[in-house]
C-alpha cells in the first residue's frame, strides 16, 4: 500500500484545510495511508478517531513560512517540509505533498531526494485549460528562471513521458513556446532547443502563446521565467473575466433570463480554470513524486494533489523518463 507524506502545516490557512483534504482523499481512495507532519496536538484535534489507523502523525513545531528564504530550508531540519522530504528520501513514504513554501520544497526535493539520472534540472509542470475538452501540460512554470537548450530538451522529454504515463495520452504532441511558429523565430536558446527537441516523436515545432489554450498541442515547453508569468497571467485573466461578467449582468428580465441559462456554462468555466480541480503541480525530474500545491489550497485542492501523488507513485514515470533521456544521449 502506498504511503504519502503530507506537509500538514505549510499552507496559508494552517492545518485545517490540509487535514480536511487528506480525510476526503482517504474516504475516496483505499489504496494509501498517510504520514501527516506537523504539530501533533493541533493535528490530532482535526483527525476523526476512525481515521487514525490510516494517518500517522510525525510531530514537529517548525514551519517554513512564505516569507522565509528557500536557502534556509537545508538548515532547518526540524521543519515540516524537511521532515516530509526525508520520509521519502529514507524510503518511509512514496511521495510528498506540500502547500507550503514552494522554493523550499523544490530545493529540498532536488538536494535530498535527488534528480533522476540524466536530468540536470527538475521542472514544475501544470495543466492549463483549453477551448477543447482537454488540458495542456506546461513546463517549466517556476523552478528555473534561466535555462539552456539542454534543459528545455529535458523538459520536453519529461513532459512527454508524464503525458503518457500519468495523463494517459497516446502520442502526445509537443510544442516549444516562442514568439512565432517559424523556425527562425525565438532567441538563441529556443533556436538551439528547437533542433534538440526535433528528435522527439510528436514534436510540432514552435508554437505561440495562443496555441496553449486552443488544444493544438498536449505539452508546452518553456523556461520557468516565461512559464511563471504565463501561469500568473492566465490566473489573472480568468479572475478578471469572471468579475466583468458579474458586473455587466444588469438587473433586467433579459439579463436575469440569460444569467439563468448561462449558469451551467459559468459553472463549467469555473471548474476548468480552478486550480483546486488539478490539486497541485508535480515537480518532474526528482526520484520520487513531489506535488507542490497552491499556498491557498482548500480541502478540495489538497485532496486532488494527493490523488496526483498517488497516480504518479503508481506509475513507471521516473523509470520511463530515465530510459527516454538515455535513448537520446
Amino acid at each position: 500500500m502506498l504511503k504519502i507524506a503530507i506537509d500538514a502545516m505549510g499552507g496559508d490557512f494552517g492545518p485545517e484545510p490540509i487535514v480536511d483534504g487528506l480525510i476526503a482523499a482517504l474516504r475516496n481512495n483505499n489504496s494509501f495511508t498517510a504520514i501527516a507532519v506537523g504539530n501533533e496536538n493541533e493535528l490530532r484535534k482535526l483527525i476523526p478517531d476512525h481515521f487514525l489507523n490510516r494517518i500517522e502523525i510525525l510531530h514537529t513545531d517548525d514551519v517554513i513560512s512564505m516569507h522565509d528564504s528557500a536557502t534556509d530550508a537545508l538548515k532547518r531540519k526540524e521543519s515540516t517540509i524537511y521532515k516530509a522530504i526525508e520520509l521519502v528520501r529514507d524510503g518511509n513514504a512514496d511521495a510528498v505533498v506540500s502547500a507550503g513554501h514552494s522554493g523550499a520544497s523544490m530545493s529540498l526535493a532536488t538536494l535530498r531526494i535527488g534528480r533522476i539520472k540524466g536530468i540536470t534540472r527538475p521542472a514544475i509542470a501544470t495543466l492549463m485549460p483549453t477551448s477543447e475538452n482537454q488540458n495542456t501540460l506546461v513546463l517549466d512554470v517556476g523552478a528555473n528562471v534561466d535555462c539552456d537548450a539542454k534543459n528545455l530538451f529535458e523538459f520536453a522529454v519529461m513532459g512527454q513521458v508524464y503525458a503518457e504515463d500519468v495523463l494517459k495520452l497516446d502520442e502526445p504532441i509537443i510544442g516549444l513556446l516562442s514568439n512565432g511558429e517559424e523556425e527562425s523565430k525565438g532567441n538563441e536558446v529556443t533556436k538551439e532547443a528547437h533542433g534538440l527537441i526535433a528528435k522527439l516523436d510528436g514534436y510540432a515545432g514552435n508554437i505561440e502563446g495562443s496555441d496553449i489554450f486552443n488544444g493544438s498541442v498536449d505539452v508546452v515547453v518553456c523556461d520557468g521565467f516565461i512559464g511563471n508569468i504565463l501561469l500568473k497571467t492566465a490566473e489573472g485573466v480568468a479572475d478578471t473575466i469572471g468579475k466583468i461578467l458579474k458586473k455587466n449582468l444588469k438587473r433586467s428580465l433579459i439579463s436575469i433570463a440569460g444569467a439563468v441559462l448561462m449558469r451551467k456554462v459559468f459553472k463549467s468555466l469555473k471548474v476548468r480554470v480552478d486550480y483546486a480541480e488539478y490539486g497541485g503541480a508535480p515537480l518532474l525530474g526528482v526520484k520520487a513524486p513531489v506535488i507542490i500545491a497552491h499556498g491557498k489550497s482548500n480541502a478540495k485542492a489538497v485532496k486532488n494533489a494527493i490523488f496526483q501523488a498517488i497516480t504518479a507513485a503508481s506509475s513507471n514515470l521516473n523509470d520511463d523518463i530515465e530510459q527516454r533521456i538515455n535513448k537520446y544521449k
